[in-house]
C-alpha cells in the first residue's frame, strides 16, 4: 500500500467511524421499483444509508424489510424517522424531514419520539436533534454528505456566484428552457480549475461517501478522470433530463424538498399508508451484510446492496467473497439481487468464489444479468452519479 493510499484510507475511517454521513439515500428507488418487482411474499434486505428508500420499498407492502448498515448513526435516523411517522402529524413530519428543521423540535422529540428508539439511537439523538433540526441550517447541510453540499453551495454563492440561475433552473419548466439555463450561464462559471482542483481531492470525496478504491475505478476507465466525470454527470441532470422531479439534487441545492418535489415517504398519502401499519413492516440492524445473514436465519428474496462492493473490491476481497456466500445461503429460490458501482464496468463480481450444494464456483456462473432493463433504466437516473447498475437473479 503506498502511503497515499494509506493516508486517504484514515480518512475515510475517520469520517465513516464517528458521523452521520448520509442524510438522504442518493439510489434513485424508481429504477429499483421496477428492478426489484416488489411483491407481498418480498423479504427485502437494504443498506440502510438514510433509510429513504427502505420506507419507499415498505409502501409496495412487502412481507419484510431488514434495513442493515455497519454504522449506527444511519439507523438512527431511519429509527427516528419510523418513529415520527407513528407518532406525528403530516405536517410537523414534514417540517422536521422535508424542510430540515423545525420549531420546538427538542420538545417534540421527547414527548414523541424518543421512547420509540433503540438504546444507541435514543443516546444520539439526545446529543443531536437540536442542532441538526432546530437551529437556522437545515439538516440536509448537516452530517458529512451536508457538509459537502454546504460547501458546494458556498461555492455557487460566493465563487462561481451564480446562485439567480441556479434557481431558475430548478424551477424550468422545460428540457429546453434547463439546457439553454446551464449552456449560456452555468456550464463555464460553474467549472473553473479551482472546482476541479476540490472534486479531485480524496478528503472532499470522503465527505459522500466515495473510498479511494470507488475513486480508481472511475479514473481507470474514464478520460479526463473524476473531475470530468462529476461534470458530466451534472451536465446529464441538469441540462439532459428533467430536472422537476429531482428531489435529490434540489435538496442539496436549496436544503429542503417542497411538497411537488420529495420522496415518496414525504408526501402525505404515503405517509398515511405507511402510518397505517407499512412501517412496522421494518426493522433496523446494526451490522456489516454477511454478519447480519450469518446471525440471523432469514431468506433473503431480494437484496439492495448499493455500492459498497466498491469498497471492498480491492484490498478486503476475502470479504467480499464471504459476504456472497452469505448472500446465496440465505437467499430463497429465484432471489434478486440489485447494485451499483462507481466504475463504468465491473469484472470483481464476477470473479467471487463460493460454495454451493458441495461445489467451488465462480459468481459469474451463479448470476444471470439483466443487462438491458439495467442500461435502460440507469439511462433514466435523476442522481446520474453511478458509473453502472447491476440487476441479477441469482441461480440457487
Amino acid at each position: 500500500m503506498s502511503v497515499g493510499e494509506w493516508v486517504s484510507g484514515q480518512v475515510f475511517k475517520l469520517v465513516h467511524r464517528h458521523n452521520l454521513v448520509y442524510n438522504t439515500c442518493w439510489e434513485d428507488p424508481r429504477l429499483d421499483r421496477v428492478a426489484l418487482d416488489i411483491g407481498p411474499d418480498d423479504t427485502i434486505l437494504v443498506i440502510t444509508s438514510a433509510g429513504c428508500n427502505a420506507l419507499d420499498y415498505a409502501l409496495l407492502g412487502p412481507r419484510h424489510i431488514y434495513a442493515v448498515d455497519m454504522n449506527p448513526r444511519q439507523n438512527a435516523l431511519l429509527e427516528l424517522k419510523m418513529a415520527g411517522i407513528r407518532h406525528l402529524d403530516f405536517d410537523t413530519f414534514f417540517q422536521i424531514f422535508g424542510q430540515g428543521r423545525c420549531r420546538g423540535i427538542k420538545q417534540i422529540y421527547e414527548q414523541h419520539l424518543r421512547r420509540d428508539l433503540s438504546t444507541f439511537a435514543r443516546r444520539y439523538w439526545d446529543r443531536h436533534i437540536h442542532r441538526f433540526f432546530g437551529k437556522k441550517r437545515s439538516f440536509y447541510f448537516r452530517g458529512t454528505a451536508g457538509t459537502f453540499a454546504r460547501v458546494m453551495n458556498t461555492y455557487i454563492n460566493k465563487v462561481a456566484r451564480v446562485r439567480p440561475w441556479v434557481d431558475r433552473i430548478l424551477e424550468a419548466k422545460t428540457l429546453e428552457e434547463q439546457r439553454e439555463i446551464y449552456e449560456k450561464y452555468l456550464k463555464e462559471q460553474v467549472w473553473t480549475p479551482l472546482l476541479r482542483f476540490l472534486l479531485s481531492r480524496d478528503a472532499m470525496l470522503s465527505l459522500v461517501g466515495v473510498p479511494r478504491a470507488q475513486r480508481k475505478q472511475i479514473e481507470m476507465y474514464y478520460q479526463g478522470g473524476v473531475a470530468k466525470y462529476v461534470q458530466d454527470c451534472v451536465e446529464a441532470v441538469f441540462a439532459k433530463l428533467p430536472i422537476s422531479d429531482n428531489y435529490f439534487w434540489r435538496v442539496y441545492i436549496t436544503g429542503s424538498y417542497t411538497r411537488e418535489c420529495c420522496p415518496e415517504y414525504l408526501k402525505e398519502e404515503n405517509f398515511y399508508k405507511l402510518k397505517e401499519g407499512l412501517v412496522d413492516r421494518i426493522t433496523t440492524h446494526t451490522n456489516t451484510v454477511e454478519g447480519f445473514l450469518v446471525e440471523n436465519e432469514v431468506a433473503i428474496s431480494k437484496y439492495v446492496l448499493l455500492d459498497h462492493m466498491d469498497w471492498l473490491a480491492g484490498r478486503f476481497f476475502p470479504l467480499l467473497e464471504a459476504e456472497w456466500q452469505a448472500i446465496f445461503d440465505r437467499a430463497r429460490p429465484g432471489a434478486r439481487a440489485i447494485w451499483r458501482s462507481g466504475g463504468l464496468r465491473t469484472d470483481f463480481v464476477d470473479r467471487v468464489r463460493v460454495h454451493i450444494n458441495g461445489r467451488t464456483v465462480s459468481l459469474g456462473e451463479q448470476l444471470t444479468y439483466h443487462r438491458e432493463l439495467a442500461e435502460q433504466l440507469h439511462a433514466r437516473c435523476r442522481v446520474h452519479t453511478y458509473g453502472s447498475f447491476y440487476i441479477a437473479d441469482l441461480n440457487t
